[in-house]
């Protein structure tokens, strides 16, 4: 046992993923960073050994019925743990939030807000208290009744549903319709009806084109299929459903992202009647505090929202009303200082990014109270501006001072000369890696000289000295108005490495992701643009590539093999085998997306999902492949001695060497290598791929075409996640795109990136309203001196 006064956590031969029976003794009530570049083991140690540990010890303690899940769930592969106190996780990747959360649901602010209304706010005459859950739109008592308390409704039209009326139904006039055996059943059954399906839609009688696409009968009638060639088909029971009718279905209940997308393209949303768009019902929305409804005071920016409140501390509402808005103010306050004052209350959790999300979720738990635990926190510096990361460590300071143990796996280098202790995992990625090379005090990193983080936290920068470049040309987008940038008037240069900076929530990725990439896709498509005035000089793009961090698959069945195209050439590979063809194994049978070679137990997922009470549900291996994905037969068939599970299993690096002799698979692997993903398994779940894996592995899909003319690349904030040595290797591929002709445009908070830039676009000078207005342009000399930017003083620090 160990002793109780013992101030180490003690890892024993920790063999997750990479980690090769790792030892390490790590300090409690102190600042620790993990570093490691990207892939090294070091998420490995932190999340998959320490927390995962942490959190089995947890369940085992809170639920006997917890125990049969941790068994289906495997505890992580460690021979002990001593010291570790429970644990609380904020990693990034969390399945992403559901529509209906918003910054005031992941905070809490919501519940204290509704609180004031229902015990201080203004009420109309005669009318009676309502209870809180009156104020939120997520409730029955206060949803309103119009939209659900949607605050939109979906509308559709004939404009829509029928974007050719030139067309017959036969010949597909209605293109809402579903496509294949489905849509030829509803022609079927309209026929039946006696519409008439191959007359062009404008001549139909507009009573029945109302009815067809707007009904809400369903009538069931026999359909005598047409004969084709050799099948007999009998005749069925068909049901009417009208196009409206399948489009709304569709829309708010399928499962399938791709149907869902396919029918909102047939909606329009507007603004419900009712509630003005606030979600509420109007015996809510009567109710005032401060001269303001609820939904007045979500939409404020919270550093406004905050002024509001502070200046009505003493109005009405007495003793329950100071305690509520005191309790508000001081959470509001903990969310500022991190950066994010600029976010409203009623801003959809899923507009956010993964490093505003995170740090949302930190302010909530510094107003938690709780001490004595394990924080374990994923980069928390994430798209974060240089000036932030500053008030971020006196927050992480705050946590370790109210007795708690804060673990951070973090690349950037302020966070890491904070600390009270560096663990360093290395020295590469993947099976170079898994090794603690460093557990101590952070200045003794200076000795380890395996260590990739060494040099960079203690050897001279390497920017700067980069030839810049001479623009070929110019975009001009003149007046520019979304979200807060109030017609703004920007030149963005051609033929060079444009980096967009500014602090959180300044505009960077609303002008660079949506207003840039939209006026270029929509000036090439000679549609208007709705976001600017103006744009001049669009016609010398010839393409535009967004790269962003957007997962590149929601389930586990994408993976890096099926996004790149690898896995069809892997398939062709095994049915060319002597074995797959004296069998009748097509290229199919070694697919895990349809029947036939996999294994139907998990239907070719290698997992079964675990759902948990109160617990996000977690993901266990399948008992009968072992997670495998195929059937033994399939698994029966090999390639130069390996199965397809095992050639799933091989790094993206160990694949180069065994497709040495293929040039289809040679060149997807190559560029993977080339932006340091040499280290990924071929057949990761894409569920397991952080933002900046999914946005590399984007970038790499875009390497391996053949290139011609001049492409437009907008990048947003590309080095998240990426430790100094993959920015290195990043930076050469995005340079070399510049150097064959392209325009590469990042929105980056890496000073080390925008001082090798050739151009800089610094918006600010805050966030939210206090932001949006451009700062500062020029080359990054010129950028590093400008008055009144909050990038300027960091940005000249990094050109030294």
């Amino acid at each position: 046992m160990h002793h109780p006064h013992d101030p180490f956590v003690r890892v024993r031969g920790a063999r997750e993923h990479n980690l090769r029976g790792v030892d390490v003794d790590i300090p409690r009530d102190a600042l620790v960073v993990f570093t490691g570049v990207s892939g090294s083991g070091k998420s490995s140690l932190a999340f998959g050994t320490i927390y995962a540990e942490a959190q089995r010890r947890y369940f085992e303690s809170v639920a006997p019925y917890a125990r049969r899940l941790i068994h289906q769930v495997g505890a992580p592969k460690v021979g002990d743990i001593s010291g570790l106190p429970p644990a609380v996780s904020l990693e990034q990747r969390r399945s992403a939030p559901g529509s209906r959360s918003s910054v005031g649901t992941v905070t809490a602010l919501s519940n204290s807000l509704r609180m004031l209304f229902s015990r201080a706010g203004e009420y109309p005459a005669g009318a009676d208290r309502l209870d809180s859950d009156a104020f939120s739109p997520n409730t029955a008592a206060g949803a309103c009744p119009a939209c659900h308390g949607l605050g939109v409704v979906h509308r559709t039209t004939e404009e829509l549903l029928v974007p050719d009326p030139s067309l017959s139904i036969r010949e597909g006039a209605i293109a809402a319709w579903p496509g294949a055996w489905q849509g030829k059943n509803l022609r079927d059954v309209l026929d039946a009806l006696g519409h008439d399906v191959d007359r062009p839609w404008r001549e139909l009688p507009a009573r029945d084109r109302e009815w067809i696409l707007f009904t809400d009968e369903q009538p069931v009638v026999t359909v005598h299929p047409v004969r084709e060639a050799g099948r007999i088909q009998r005749p069925y029971q068909g049901t009417y459903t009208s196009a409206r009718r399948y489009v709304l279905h569709t829309f708010s209940d399928s499962r399938s992202q791709t149907l869902r997308a396919r029918a909102e393209r047939f909606l329009r949303s507007t603004p419900c009647g009712e509630c003005g768009g606030s979600r509420l019902r109007p015996e809510a929305l009567a109710v005032t505090f401060a001269g303001r409804t609820i939904a007045e005071l979500a939409a404020l920016p919270l550093a406004t929202l905050a002024d509001v409140l502070d200046s009505h501390r003493d109005g009405a509402g007495g003793e329950s009303a100071r305690v509520l808005t005191a309790d508000l103010l001081t959470r509001i306050g903990t969310v500022a200082e991190l950066g994010l004052g600029y976010l409203s209350l009623d801003r959809p959790a899923p507009t956010l990014s993964s490093g505003e999300l995170q740090r949302l979720r930190l302010a909530t738990q510094l107003k938690s109270g709780l001490f004595g635990v394990v924080y374990v926190l994923d980069e928390p510096s994430a798209g974060l501006h240089p000036a932030d990361t500053e008030a971020l460590l006196t927050v992480l300071g705050r946590l370790k001072a109210a007795g708690n143990t804060v673990f951070v796996v973090e690349h950037h280098l302020d966070v890491v000369r904070g600390a009270d202790w560096l663990v360093d995992v290395g020295p590469r990625a993947g099976e170079h890696g898994g090794r603690v090379l460093h557990s101590g005090p952070v200045a003794e990193l200076a000795a380890v000289s395996e260590s990739a983080t060494r040099r960079f936290l203690f050897g001279p920068l390497q920017g700067g000295a980069r030839e810049q470049r001479t623009p070929s040309g110019w975009l001009r987008l003149r007046g520019v108005r979304r979200h807060n940038l109030r017609g703004v008037d920007v030149d963005f240069p051609l033929g060079v490495f444009t980096a967009v900076t500014g602090v959180s929530g300044s505009g960077k990725s609303t002008l660079a992701s949506q207003v840039l990439a939209g006026a270029v896709a929509s000036g090439a498509a000679g549609t208007g643009q709705a976001d600017c005035a103006s744009a001049e000089g669009l016609s010398a793009v010839d393409r535009l590539v967004r790269v962003d961090q957007r997962p590149i698959g929601r389930t586990p069945r994408s993976n890096l093999a099926t996004y790149t195209g690898l896995f069809d050439v892997v398939r062709k590979l095994f049915a060319a085998t002597e074995a797959a063809r004296k069998r009748g194994y097509k290229a199919g049978r070694f697919s895990f997306n349809v029947a036939g070679g996999r294994c139907e137990t998990c239907q070719g997922e290698g997992f079964v999902t675990v759902e948990l009470l109160f617990l996000p549900s977690t993901y266990a291996p399948c008992q009968d492949c072992g997670g495998g994905r195929y059937n033994s037969a399939t698994l029966e068939v090999r390639y130069r001695g390996r199965n397809i599970a095992e050639v799933l299993d091989l790094t993206v690096e160990a694949a180069a060497g065994f497709f040495r002799e293929v040039p289809a698979a040679q060149r997807s692997l190559r560029t993977l290598l080339d932006v340091g993903l040499g280290y990924l398994r071929l057949g990761q779940p894409a569920t397991e791929l952080s933002g900046g894996e999914a946005q590399r592995i984007k970038l790499a899909g875009e390497l391996q075409r053949v290139r011609r003319g001049c492409t437009l690349y907008i990048l947003d904030e590309p080095t998240t996640g990426l430790h100094p040595a993959d920015v290195e290797v990043l930076l050469r591929q995005l340079h070399g795109l510049v150097d064959t002709g392209s325009t590469v445009v990042v929105v980056e908070h890496d000073m080390d990136v925008v001082a090798g830039a050739d151009w800089v676009i610094d918006l600010g000078p805050g966030g939210g309203d206090a932001g949006g207005r451009i700062v500062a342009a020029g080359r990054p000399g010129e950028v590093a001196g400008a008055e009144g930017s909050r990038t300027a003083g960091y940005l000249a620090r990094a050109r030294r």
